[in-house]
């Protein structure tokens, strides 16, 4: 499993580094200060935030990101993700980790997007005969599609690492709300 992570995300820095980093790689600038500010002003911050809250149970989910825009049609970039899941005797669940994104937008209204997931997950039951653990590292990569409009994409992504009953999600296909600053 650790193989196929190292190799999809070697895939996804290549396919960046070759579609998009043709700014990076064939420009010049001989004043530094432009540089920098340069960097910054292709850099925009965003992420996800979700709670849920019910009878007996919570959900907690921070997952702050940051991407760089190579130019108007391909951006990349990381995240990292915290969640706290809690159901009221019956488990709790701690789960933290990262992610590598890759963003292209054929057209302004349309972002096609490809995301590897790394999170490292610990939960612990409750049960008759005492508390059980289980840890574990989930993977997944999402490969998605949403309409964008200003810094707002709406969309739905799948996950085509997922398999029935084994890892944190339940189904392979997820919609998904993005929003970067």
């Amino acid at each position: 499993m650790q193989k196929n992570f190292a190799n999809n995300l070697t895939f996804l820095l290549l396919f960046v580094f070759f579609i998009g980093g043709n700014d990076l790689v064939f420009s010049q600038n001989t004043n530094e200060h432009n540089t920098k500010s340069n960097f910054w002003n292709k850099v925009q911050f965003g992420g996800g935030f979700g709670l849920g809250i019910g009878n007996g149970y919570t959900n907690i989910t921070i997952a702050p990101s940051g991407i760089y825009n190579f130019n108007e049609y391909v951006s990349a970039g990381l995240g990292i993700q915290y969640s706290y899941v809690k159901d009221r005797d019956f488990y709790q669940s701690n789960m933290y980790g990262g992610s590598i994104i890759g963003l292209f937008n054929p057209i302004r209204e349309i972002q096609l997007s490809a995301e590897v997931e790394q999170l490292r997950v610990n939960t612990s039951f409750e049960t008759v005969y005492g508390n059980v653990s289980d840890d574990f590292w989930n993977t997944a990569l999402f490969l998605g599609t949403g309409y964008r409009t200003n810094n707002v994409t709406l969309g739905v992504r799948y996950n085509v690492l997922h398999k029935d009953g084994e890892g944190v999600y339940a189904d392979a296909l997820m919609p998904f709300i993005r929003v970067y600053f």
